[in-house]
């Protein structure tokens, strides 16, 4: 059963990881926008940085969970 669940999980995450990587791509592409504001490009870039924090944490998660299901 637990084996299930690591698969779940691990596919949730994966999932999730591609989300967030999806979207820090369209957060760079703002931030290098140069007609943008300032603020917008500010603001893109610091979301940016939070959306890569969030696909690094899923896709360690998602490994996690690949192991524990392998065993």
């Amino acid at each position: 059963m637990d084996t299930i669940k690591n698969a779940g999980n691990y596919l949730s995450e994966t999932v999730q990881g591609g989300a967030s990587g999806a979207s820090k791509e369209a957060h760079k592409q703002v931030a290098k926008d140069s007609q943008a504001s300032l603020s917008t490009r500010a603001t893109a870039a610091k979301d940016m940085v939070g959306d890569k924090i969030d696909e690094q944490k899923h896709n360690t998660s998602a490994d996690v969970h690949k192991e524990a299901a392998k065993h």
